[in-house]
């Protein structure tokens, strides 16, 4: 290891004793390079200093892990490869398994869950939905938690789904929203886990299994201890799914390319068996001339075998039994060179003759399983009973052998194991029922913001609307204004037109009343007030001839009405009246058309006090005609 090394490699075995993650087996080339890139991203000079910087920050282990860990997969990745496993090998595997037989599959390295969730959707189409969640079980595993975690929600946008067929997509997803989520009741079948292919035990008694293009990440070394535990997880023939830079040329030993296009190899069985039992054979001639302290040696050590053990002789009789059996079955030394079939052992716990009889007629070893023993009230056991014919070199039967193993511990703990495995699976279950409640929870949460994102949008085109009617109001009201100040100039204007007749109505020396059509009063000037006595407010809406004057009002009739129909001359007529001081007035009443717009709006009648001729009266005066 070079200078340059020695920092990289400690800052490997930093990240496993602290993270747990192992890249030693990775090839260095690729490590170095991903390393370097956050080195560079982060502008840290050296992998000594970078360590240090993991320590203050262990966050950075997880952006770290994503550098490393190129997670790169896809639905139904390299097509053909996809169509030779469905039609060449998962097709025949269910063909080949009985009914109702499980069929597992690994996928190893699985990333967000692309390729679980393809052979997932290739397998449900060979054996249907309800088989499919009777018998398959998928196991995807990957080292980065992060990814799992995404997997487990198999939701997927829609580029990621862009690879999978329209009626795959139709039939096995559901849109929710901008995504796709995989049909809940398949998601069951499909299991994820943190498995590390380097440290981690291999899942066993697999079918399949697909690891793809993540073997390339490894060295040599690495890699064969991977395949080493490939082929003890596969079963006899099982088939091995890789990637298209994956070639396993130098491990033929354990795998034989299937359809090497298309990256698919077979398990090779192992050479060699394990015997099925124990067997004697003659001893050589220099054996047998062997000293009487090995021959006591071996009675020594078969009498204390904690194993329970009775040898039986070709014609049935009992030849050896040791302490344990003896113990156990309640054998004595008169016992030895009885015949079997005499013993109460020979029936019970169990039938053994016929056992005998087979296993020295068929020269093969048999094993009888949880045989129940009561010795006693409260004191039971169970046995597995093994018989073993002994065989001399040439191939004659010598004997037999009982061999009775107690496994009355081993069986109370495979019933704990399976207590624990009911609890574990109904655990299970109210984990999953728990999950799917907070998924419906979820997915409610999401229908609720959903809702309140559509409020807010009509809240805001509402708000919209609003803020137009304030323009509106607000372009009306500066209008309002506008007229307003025109209203008010214009009332100025009167309140001045106003000022300015009265100026000039005061001016005159007789008194004005003007009258509308109607006859009522709309104008009474001071110097009829004067005359009169009769104030202003008291007089203007009064009809003309109901006011209580001292001038015979009655008597003008006619000559308003004359000048209501716009004759162009008048009479002035000379009245007798009485003031506002008592005394008798001679009044000269003269009165002409008010015109508005061309249109006759009254009257305006004069009256003026004064000395005048008699043959005035009645006639018309050039000097006050109004």
């Amino acid at each position: 290891m070079d200078e340059v090394d020695r920092p990289f490699e400690a800052l490997l075995l930093h990240m496993k004793e602290l993270r747990g993650f192992d890249f030693t087996g990775y090839k260095r080339s690729s490590l170095v390079r991903r390393v370097d890139r956050r080195l560079v991203q982060l502008r840290v000079a050296s992998y000594a200093d970078y360590q240090d910087y993991l320590e203050l920050h262990p966050d950075e282990f997880t952006a770290l892990f994503n550098t490393i860990l190129i997670n790169v997969t896809a639905f139904f990745r390299d097509p053909e490869a996809w169509e030779y496993l469905a039609t060449e090998v998962l097709t025949p595997l269910v063909a080949a398994k009985a009914p109702g037989t499980p069929i597992r599959v690994w996928s190893a390295g699985c990333a967000s869950g692309e390729e679980a969730y393809t052979l997932a959707m290739v397998l449900c189409e060979i054996l249907g939905p309800d088989e499919f969640r009777e018998r398959v079980k998928i196991y995807a595993t990957d080292v980065d938690e992060e990814q799992l975690s995404e997997a487990r929600h198999g939701s997927y946008g829609q580029r990621s789904v862009g690879a999978v067929p329209p009626d795959l997509l139709e039939r096995y997803f559901e849109q929710v929203g901008n995504r796709y989520v995989f049909r809940k009741d398949l998601r069951r079948s499909v299991i994820f886990g943190r498995n590390d292919l380097v440290q981690d035990a291999p899942i066993s008694r697999v079918d399949v299994l697909a690891c793809r293009n993540t073997l390339m990440y490894f060295n040599a070394e690495t890699q064969a201890r991977i395949l080493g535990r490939f082929h003890f997880a596969l079963l006899d023939g099982g088939a091995l799914f890789l990637g298209k830079a994956e070639m396993l040329l130098s491990h033929t030993h354990l795998f034989q390319p299937d359809e090497l296009k298309r990256r698919i190899f077979r398990k090779v069985a192992r050479a060699g068996g394990i015997p099925a039992g124990p067997s004697v054979l003659e001893p050589p001639t220099a054996a047998r001339a062997q000293s009487n302290g090995h021959d006591r040696l071996r009675n020594a050590a078969l009498l204390t075998n904690p194993v329970a053990q009775i040898v039986l002789s070709a014609d049935g009789l009992v030849v050896h039994a040791n302490r344990k059996a003896s113990e156990l079955f309640g054998l004595a030394s008169r016992d030895l060179g009885r015949r079997f079939h005499d013993l109460e052992v020979s029936y019970r716990p169990i039938e053994l003759r016929k056992h005998i009889e087979q296993a020295q007629s068929e020269r093969t070893a048999l094993r009888v399983s949880d045989v129940e023993f009561n010795r006693g009230p409260g004191d039971t056991v169970h046995l597995d009973v093994q018989v073993n014919p002994l065989i001399d070199a040439d191939v004659g039967l010598l004997g037999v052998a009982l061999i009775f193993h107690d496994v009355t511990a081993a069986r109370q703990l495979r019933a704990e194991l399976e207590h624990a495995n009911r609890e574990l699976e109904a655990a299970y279950e109210e984990l999953q029922s728990t999950n799917e409640e907070l998924e419906t929870t979820n997915e409610e949460l999401q229908s609720t913001v959903e809702e309140l994102e559509t409020t807010n949008e009509e809240l805001q085109s509402t708000n919209e609307e609003l803020e137009t009617i304030n323009e509106e109001l607000q372009s009306t009201n500066d209008e309002l204004q506008t007229i307003n100040e025109q209203l008010h100039r214009s009332s100025t204007e009167l309140d001045e037109v106003n000022a300015f007749l009265d100026a000039v109505l005061s001016g005159l020396r007789a008194g004005i009343a003007v009258v509308d059509p109607d006859l009522r009063v709309r104008v009474w000037n001071r110097e009829a007030e004067n005359l009169w006595g009769l104030r202003s407010s008291e007089a203007v809406g009064q009809h003309l001839l109901n006011l209580d004057i001292g001038l015979p009002v009655d008597r003008l009739r006619p000559l308003v009405r004359q000048a209501l129909r716009g004759d162009a001359e008048t009479e002035d007529m000379l009245l007798e009246a009485v003031n506002r001081r008592g005394r008798k007035v001679t009044v000269r009443v003269g009165c002409t058309p008010l015109l508005s717009g061309g249109e006759r709006a009254g009257a305006i009648i004069a009256m003026e006090v004064g000395e005048f001729a008699p043959a005035l009266a009645g006639h018309p005066s050039e000097e006050t005609e109004v």
